[in-house]
């Protein structure tokens, strides 16, 4: 794979993935799956409950028309749901499911974007937080990576694609 599991375990120095056997909440005809995979976490007093939404089979099917779609639409009924509980005339709490990042894993060919990473960043960057990462990238010298993301960032830039842009100060919102 390109380490995402490792990635994530790494950035919540938890094992997400081994918590619990994941929740399928959509299913799709094809191959594609969007799992999720619930945890939570506590640092010095904070506690966060925290989702990791995970696609296994994304982009591997021989016809990968449309299999955005499931994806799409779990980002779209998170939304709804949230919105709807929120706008209840009696007011209960609602526990947040909506997808507030995306951790965009894009394969070190050194190629850029494929036309199916162009198209389903052009159908979510507007609903989510795009944060694309090169996976496996410690099997790359830092010339080819520093290649490889201008050549990405170029690709993105061309498609009018927003990808979340980090504070460079930490007293930026």
């Amino acid at each position: 794979g390109l380490g995402k599991s490792t990635l994530v375990n790494s950035m919540f120095l938890s094992d997400i993935y081994a918590r619990e056997n994941p929740v399928t909440d959509t299913v799709s005809e094809q191959t594609l799956r969007v799992e999720t995979h619930h945890t939570s976490l506590e640092e010095n007093g904070v506690k966060l409950s925290l989702t990791v939404v995970d696609t296994p089979g994304f982009g591997e099917a021989v016809d990968n028309s449309e299999c955005w779609e499931p994806i799409v639409e779990y980002i779209d009924d998170q939304f709804e749901k949230y919105l709807e509980g929120e706008t209840r005339v009696e007011r209960v709490e609602v526990p947040d499911t909506r997808v507030h990042a995306c951790l965009y894993f894009i394969a070190p060919t050194g190629h850029g974007l494929k036309p199916l990473d162009v198209e389903v960043m052009r159908r979510i960057h507007n609903k989510v937080n795009i944060i694309p990462v090169i996976g496996k990238a410690d099997s790359c010298t830092k010339r080819e990576i520093s290649l490889f993301k201008t050549k990405i960032l170029d690709q993105l830039s061309a498609h009018s694609i927003h990808i979340y842009d980090f504070p460079t100060n930490e007293l930026e919102p």
